[in-house]
This record gives structure tokens, sequence and C-alpha cells, in this order.
């Protein structure tokens, strides 16, 4: 019983914890250093203290405040004595924070709650299949490996009983080969469906920090809500100005160039590595681009259109550009993106991300559509 109201308690712990974060979640949104990586697939979050009020019983007759003789203004506990510190006392009460473990399933149940996302649906020919071995039972054949000692122990008893040899006295246990029993299993198959995220960013000089924090912050925000939707899922990082290359995670946040930008190097990269890594029979794939919306020229532009026309949009669930507003950026290319393919495009979504504050809708934007 002690056990049993144990784990309900933790349990309701954990729904007022779920509860906390999904009212605040916003600010953890727009504060990605408030979340802490912990091990691979668990997080750290700070929550306010949640203080649990409680009476506490004193001995009767001892005085004290609310008892006994004594005037308004009395100090309590007799004359206080001067201290070594320094500053002003203050009047607020301090700042209780608890560090809460959550799991990326976990966070990715309330962002999917409160964004209201739905679940994705991936295309059905893009499967791969696995083939998992479960031990479902007990054979009369297979190898030592597999030998279950005690089945066959009972199965020697059993044996020696029915014939009248086995003594109690002298216990002596001998198998023979009919009494080997071992472990059998059978192979099960499953589909399970794989994605490939593949982020792109423009580098250039107009791209400052501010930009690539609010990217950095989306896009740990959609790996945890995808993660939570495939079983196996990677994740590749392209960079570019007037040229691409694909780098390394820690690389992708902090790059920062002076070149010039040509968008259609990175669409063209990005093309070659879904062609030589994942093929889309057998990848779910999102190419997310971020950009403050400067392209070289018009002609690069109607070269990145064909490129997602022809190329791209076939092979990918949906492509998702996100431009991060920047004083440099001219904010041209969501323009020409919405006049190429519309709003309400079934395999392109754009977003605009004006602020930090702009993250939450933008994740809804990106992920809403359930693709």
């Amino acid at each position: 019983m002690a056990i049993y109201n144990i784990k309900r308690d933790h349990s309701r712990f954990r729904q007022i914890v779920k509860g906390k974060i999904k009212q605040n979640l916003k600010k953890y949104v727009t504060h990605g250093e408030m979340i802490g990586r912990k091990g691979k697939d668990r997080v750290t979050i700070p929550l306010p203290q949640i203080e649990i009020p409680r009476f506490r019983y004193g001995d009767k007759e001892q005085g004290g405040a609310g008892q006994g003789d004594g005037k308004v203004g009395d100090p309590i506990g007799g004359n206080p004595q001067p201290g070594d510190g320094q500053g002003q006392a203050g009047n607020q009460s301090g700042e209780h924070q608890l560090d809460v473990e959550l799991t990326l399933q976990e966070l990715a149940e309330i962002l999917g709650e409160e964004l209201e996302l739905p679940k994705i649906e991936p295309r059905g020919h893009k499967t791969l299949k696995s083939k998992v071995d479960k031990y479902t039972g007990i054979a009369n054949q297979g190898p030592n490996s597999l030998r279950h000692f005690k089945r066959t122990f009972k199965e020697t008893l059993r044996r020696q009983i029915s014939m009248g040899t086995y003594n109690p006295e002298e216990p002596v246990i001998v198998p023979i080969k009919r009494d080997m029993r071992y472990r059998s299993w059978k192979s099960d198959v499953r589909h399970e469906n794989n994605a490939v995220i593949i982020y792109m960013m423009d580098v250039s000089g107009s791209m400052g920090d501010e930009q690539k924090e609010i990217v950095r912050t989306e896009a740990f925000w959609i790996d945890t809500w995808l993660r939570s939707q495939y079983k196996g899922i990677e994740t590749r990082y392209i960079i570019h100005d007037a040229t691409a290359r694909e780098v390394d995670e820690q690389t992708f946040f902090k790059t920062r160039e002076s070149g010039g930008t040509l968008i259609s190097s990175a669409y063209k990269l990005c093309e070659k590595i879904i062609e030589t890594d994942y093929p889309p029979s057998e990848w779910n794939i999102y190419p997310f681009h971020f950009s403050d919306g400067d392209n070289w020229s018009g002609e690069d532009t109607r070269v990145c259109m064909e490129l997602l026309q022809s190329r791209l949009l076939p092979m990918c669930n949906v492509f998702c550009y996100g431009q991060v507003e920047s004083r440099y950026g001219s904010g041209q290319f969501y323009k020409d993106l919405k006049e190429q393919f519309g709003m309400n495009h079934e395999s392109v979504i754009l977003s605009k991300i004006e602020n930090k504050d702009g993250i939450l809708p933008s994740i809804k934007e990106f992920l809403g559509k359930g693709r």
C-alpha cells in the first residue's frame, strides 16, 4: 500500500510539474538557455519551488508573539544584536528554484498539447524493416548457450520421480539428453519510420547573433517534436553565403561570414545529400531553411524555385522556410516563395520570425499540418 501511495503521489507531482511548464511554455521557448541538456534524451528545467504550507505547534505557556505580555513594536526573541552584514535589508522573499528533470518525450507531449500539434502521418512507403528476435518459449532442442537451467532441472526431477530413482535422502539430479530444455525465439519484423532533418542557414554578415539564437532555439523544439514521432532520426547541417558546405551542429550555430548570398548553393547541396544518403523511398525528409531573405540576384532566386519545384519537393515530406527578421535583410526571398507557391501549398510552409516571441507561432506553422 505504501508503494502504491508513493507512485500515486509521484504521478501527481509529475502532473503538477507538467502543468507549470505548460503554463510557462512561452518563457521556456523564448529563453532557450533555461533548458539544459542532460544526457542524450533528458533535459533539466528550472521551476519555482512549490512550498506546501503547514502548521507548526509549540508548547503552551511559553509566551511569544500572539500571547503573553508584550506591546506593539516589541522585537521578537529579545533585543536584536547588530550584525556584520553589508548593504540594506530587503523586504522581498527570496526566489526558490527547483530543477526538474524531464525526458524529451515528456517535453514533446507538453509542446504538442499546448500548440495542438497533430501526430505526424509519415508517407506509407517511407519505412524501414527491422528484425527483432524475441524469446517466447521453451524448446527441446537448441544451442548450449540458450540452455534453460531451471526448466532442465525440473524435467530431470520429474523424470527421476516418475521412475522411482529419486532419493530425497541423497538428492542427486543428473540430466540426460531428453531432459534438456532451451529458450526459443521468433523473429518479429517491424516497420519503422525513419526521418532526416536537414537544417540550412544563411551565415552571411546580415545574420547576427540574435538571429542565430532564434534559429538555435527553434531547431531544438523542432527536433524535440520530430524525435517523438519517429523511431530513428538523423540531423544534418548546411551553412551558406555565396557557397554552401556541410558542418557539425556547433559550427552551424557559431559561424559568421561576410560574403554575399547564393541560396541555390544550399539547395544544391541539400539535394546531393538526399540523393547520396537518404533515398526518398526509405526516409521521411524535412529540410528547414532559415535566412533573413536576402539573395544575390533574381537569377539565383529563379534557380532556387526550379530546384524546389522539380527536385526537392518531390523527395520531401515538407519544405520549411523560416525568415528571421534582420535590420540588414530585405526579406525579398519570402515574398518570392509566397508568389511562387502561395501560403497554402501542401509541401511548402513559410514562416516569418520577427523576434523570440515569434518562435512558438513559427513552430506551430511548421509542424501544424502533421506531415
